[in-house]
């Protein structure tokens, strides 16, 4: 992947992984789309880089499946929050099968030596189970929360992206900031 096709976070990725995970698929001016779950290392990567998935994880092809399914499933959601369009009944499904996917409750283990003690078990089989359910709650908490009303698409075109909008700024980043800036003035300058 080359710089140019790398992007700095949107405004509110940082606040939300789950924004994050949903731009994580992102359309270029050159027609160009980076897909930084398309294939499975990348997949493992950004899970060991969102603190998702401990490094040498190595997930199949199925979960890296799994995943990208909850990304555009919460794509969804959020350009139906965005937009103010119907929510599409599966997409919300989806999330909410991420949410149950976890118990929320420590279980009670016991170790012959010690006694009994609570623990939430993390088997390797249980990894992708985990990811999901994180990415689904922080969905959820953004979608349902005071930010949502903050939620907006990037204002240049064929950017694909969502962000949290404070006071005016209209863009993802400063690159799509200046394309649209430029736009106008080469407009302006033929006008």
């Amino acid at each position: 992947m080359s710089n140019e096709s790398v992007l700095s976070p949107a405004p509110g990725a940082e606040q939300y992984l789950a924004l994050d995970f949903v731009n994580s698929g992102y359309a270029l001016p050159n027609g160009n789309f980076v897909d930084l779950l398309g294939t499975l290392d990348a997949t493992n990567r950004w899970l060991t880089d969102h603190g998702l998935a401990p490094g040498g994880a190595n997930l199949r092809e199925m979960c890296a499946t799994q995943l990208r399914s909850l990304r555009e499933n919460v794509r969804a959601l959020v350009a139906a929050r965005v937009e103010g369009i119907p929510v599409l009944p599966a997409a919300l499904s989806a999330v909410n099968d991420a949410l149950r996917r976890v118990p929320t409750a420590p279980l009670l283990l016991w170790d012959e030596k010690s006694g009994p003690y609570r623990e939430t078990a993390c088997p390797p089989n249980e990894l992708l189970d985990r990811a999901l359910a994180t990415i689904a709650a922080d969905a959820a908490d953004l979608l349902a929360g005071p930010d949502a009303e903050s939620l907006a698409a990037c204002d240049s075109p064929p950017c694909n992206r969502y962000l949290l909008r404070h006071g005016r700024r209209q863009w993802c980043s400063t690159r799509c900031g200046d394309r649209v800036r430029a736009a106008r003035a080469y407009a302006r300058r033929t006008a």
